[in-house]
């Protein structure tokens, strides 16, 4: 069932799920053929996010099998390796128009738990997303890193297009976005 983040068990759940698909939890097998997430949230950053734009969940036997974190730009400063990203995108333009003065809604990170790939949930959650909110933003906004092909080509699938790549002292990076005026 795709549903929005009601309360902390749901948050909990999304930690869980994060917590076993962060690098240093994989072989570099497992991140070259299934992905990986980036960033470690705590409970209260979670908590903080959903207070503004509910996270979208995928459950399977009252488990969170699934997760699209939704960061508004509001919190661009709560998570330190992210501030690199609002500062970038604050100065991208995206049809002749700058994102600052845009409204778009930031991936804050999607998952899938292992056993539950190639089934399109990734792509259920985030016409989740735009369902719940495309009144309030035009644009659905995350960066991905370019190491991770599996994650670009579930976004892809998903309907978000590359419209910048940059590198920091880590790795390369892709913004990608997805402009919830057009259809896939």
């Amino acid at each position: 069932m795709i549903t929005l983040a009601e309360n902390r068990t749901h948050l909990q759940g999304i930690l869980d799920l994060q917590a076993l698909n962060l690098p240093a939890n994989l072989s570099e097998q497992e991140i070259k053929e299934q992905g990986f997430v980036t960033v470690k949230h705590t409970l209260e950053l979670l908590e903080k996010m959903n207070g503004i734009a509910r996270h979208v969940i995928a459950v399977e036997n009252d488990k969170v099998v699934g997760y699209v974190l939704s960061m508004d730009p509001s919190l661009n400063n709560e998570v330190p390796v992210l501030v690199p990203m609002f500062e970038l995108l604050n100065n991208l333009q995206y049809n002749q128009q700058q994102l600052s003065s845009s409204k778009y809604i930031v991936c804050g990170q999607a998952c899938v738990d292992k056993a539950y790939r190639n089934q399109g949930l990734l792509t259920k959650m985030y016409t989740a997303m735009k369902e719940s909110y495309s009144e309030k933003y035009n644009y659905c906004v995350t960066e991905i890193a370019v190491s991770n092909e599996r994650s670009m080509k579930a976004h892809q699938k998903a309907g978000f297009k590359t419209i910048h790549t940059f590198s920091d002292k880590y790795q390369d990076w892709n913004i990608v976005l997805w402009d919830w005026s057009k259809t896939l």
